[in-house]
């Protein structure tokens, strides 16, 4: 239901990048959490044979520490009715994850993203929350548009590209949400930074 509400999204901004640029993307990167925000944009572009699909996990403090992973280190289970990939232990209790977001601090992803995966119709990745926090401040001060910490993971990916995989290359990045939440947390982490 979610994806479906989020798919507006994806239309809007398919048909203004045709108006625009008379182009479909190259790449589409969204940030996941349980998964429905990425598959509202990511939807109207998956029949595109030409258009990457880029869904990123919060790597939180590192993949051998605190994360929330779950299509990368994840296994397949059962947590609120659907089978998918979580975070969980050898005996199937689910693992706390961990994230800078609160909305992608989630221990598992939705079956459509487990589903995109295993066939290799989308590619996934995960930033850390460290990288989300710079690239938080980046667009900041370079746009003014105050993204919010989810939406950082997928500026981060795009700013961690090498020159020559974008270069010449139309990339749409879905900004979910805006930075004006995250702010007082922001305000803390980088008061920290800056002692």
């Amino acid at each position: 239901m979610v994806r479906d509400i989020q798919s507006i999204i994806g239309w809007e901004a398919k048909a203004q990048l045709d108006a625009v640029e008379g182009c479909l993307p190259d790449k589409v990167i969204a940030c996941i959490g349980g998964g429905s925000n990425a598959l509202g944009i990511f939807s109207h572009f998956l029949q595109d044979k030409t258009v990457e699909c880029i869904g990123i996990e919060a790597g939180g403090e590192g993949l051998d520490c605190k994360h929330g992973c779950s299509l990368e280190k994840g296994s397949p289970g059962v947590l609120h009715g659907q089978l998918s990939y979580l975070l969980q232990d050898e005996d199937g209790q689910i693992q706390e994850a961990h994230s800078i977001s609160a909305g992608l601090d989630y221990p598992g992803i939705g079956p459509e993203h487990a589903f995109l995966k295993d066939e290799g119709i989308a590619t996934y990745n995960h930033i850390t929350d460290d990288e989300a926090m710079e690239a938080f401040v980046w667009l900041s001060q370079r746009e003014g548009i105050i993204p919010a910490f989810e939406s950082s993971h997928a500026v981060a990916y795009l700013k961690k590209m090498k020159p020559e995989e974008i270069r010449g290359k139309t990339i749409l990045v879905n900004l979910s949400g805006r930075g004006d939440k995250d702010m007082m947390q922001a305000k803390d982490i980088l008061s920290e930074q800056f002692r």
